[in-house]
């Protein structure tokens, strides 16, 4: 076998050869995860690292190894910035009762196919956000009574807590702020005491800030959208939607006019009038990924206090009107509800007649006849 040849080296040489082989070289510094800045000792306390950065570009979901064949098409959206602990029990209550079984104040099931599910507390949701002041963002935390996250934020003035629906892209250590109280003076005096609607959309419309209607610019996404002055938001609050600001009204002479209504257009591209003092949130509403998921197995289903439903083609005659029969057929019937309500053919869509709107009168015993002369 062939060996290297040796070769007697001196000692200067050797010395030489050992400092080049010692000499250091530039490397790259693992800096630290840059954390939220806040300024109560709260939030620094649950402010957490920033995410990691991920190789692969657009949203992913996180995947399991079927060793059992309910994560075998388990699919769940990647939230790792998500707080790890229960919640501000101050703002919850338990869900127990009628609540859970899809039943109304008198007893009657109202919704069916809901019963059993986890243990969960009810949070106490602000869609008001009539508090005016900075407020910061403490943590990002997971609901199980809605598809979208909630924040928890705390009053810098009065260290008041309470939840929100989180905007996408809100972290902990944030600092938002409502303006349907007003124009702070701060505010106004940085812009030299005048009212100015460009200066104004660039200090305020900012993500996870509330302002009433008529302070959102043209063609701004907000979700936590109010349709009345004074009361809480109604449209846009589930995982992924928003609304589009698409026309203001305004009345009054050129030069003092006055915003009367805003119009906006939601995702299922309704438009709608709403009031100009209504709230609404600046953003999209957190979790868009949420859609997307499959839970993988009917007990996790179970979990959501989900019940399974049963269609009435499986059933027997007497459970159902498609039920019976041999195969699956409904019987040659039109496709009814369990009550026998029409199902399909714009039952559900079609607008009912007004009975008094068209009155039929009474024709006349001898319409049509001549009269006998006597």
């Amino acid at each position: 076998m062939l060996q290297p040849r040796l070769q007697h080296v001196c000692k200067q040489c050797r010395a030489l050869l050992t400092s080049f082989r010692s000499r250091s070289y530039a490397t790259t510094v693992v800096e630290e995860p840059v954390r939220a800045s806040t300024t109560t000792a709260d939030a620094m306390v649950f402010s957490p690292a920033a995410a990691p950065m991920r190789k692969d570009s657009g949203f992913q979901l996180k995947t399991y190894k079927p060793r059992t064949p309910g994560v075998r098409h388990l699919k769940r959206p990647i939230n790792d910035h998500l707080w790890k602990g229960g919640p501000h029990r101050p703002l919850t209550f338990a869900k127990v009762g009628h609540g859970k079984g899809g039943r109304n104040n008198s007893g009657r099931v109202v919704m069916r196919h809901r019963g059993g599910g986890h243990r969960r507390r009810i949070r106490t949701v602000d869609y008001v956000r009539s508090t005016p002041g900075k407020h910061i963002v403490e943590r990002i935390e997971y609901d199980p009574n809605r598809s979208a996250h909630l924040a928890l934020l705390e009053s810098v003035k009065t260290k008041e807590k309470s939840y929100i629906v989180a905007a996408e892209g809100m972290r902990a250590g944030d600092v938002v702020e409502s303006f349907l109280s007003g124009v702070p003076k701060d505010l106004l005096a940085s812009m030299g005491g005048v009212m100015d609607p460009g200066m104004l959309a660039a200090k305020t419309a900012f993500r996870g800030n509330c302002l009433p209607m008529h302070m959102v610019p043209l063609g701004t996404q907000v979700y936590n959208v109010g349709s009345t002055g004074g009361k809480g938001a109604v449209f846009c609050r589930s995982a992924g939607t928003y609304a589009t600001v698409i026309a203001k009204e305004e009345v009054g002479p050129e030069h003092k006019k006055k915003v009367k209504d805003v119009t906006v257009r939601l995702q299922s591209g309704e438009v709608r009038k709403v009031d100009k003092n209504a709230c609404a949130t600046v953003g999209v509403a957190s979790n868009p990924h949420w859609q997307f998921r499959q839970l993988g197995k009917a007990g996790r289903s179970r979990w959501l206090n989900i019940r399974p439903t049963v269609r009435g083609v499986a059933m027997n005659a007497v459970d159902h009107p498609h039920g019976g029969g041999r195969g699956k057929s409904k019987g040659n019937v039109h496709p009814v509800s369990i009550w026998g309500t029409p199902a399909k053919s714009g039952y559900k869509t079609r607008k009912k007649r007004n009975p008094n709107k068209y009155v039929v009168q009474e024709r006349p015993r001898n319409h049509g006849k001549r009269k006998r002369d006597n």
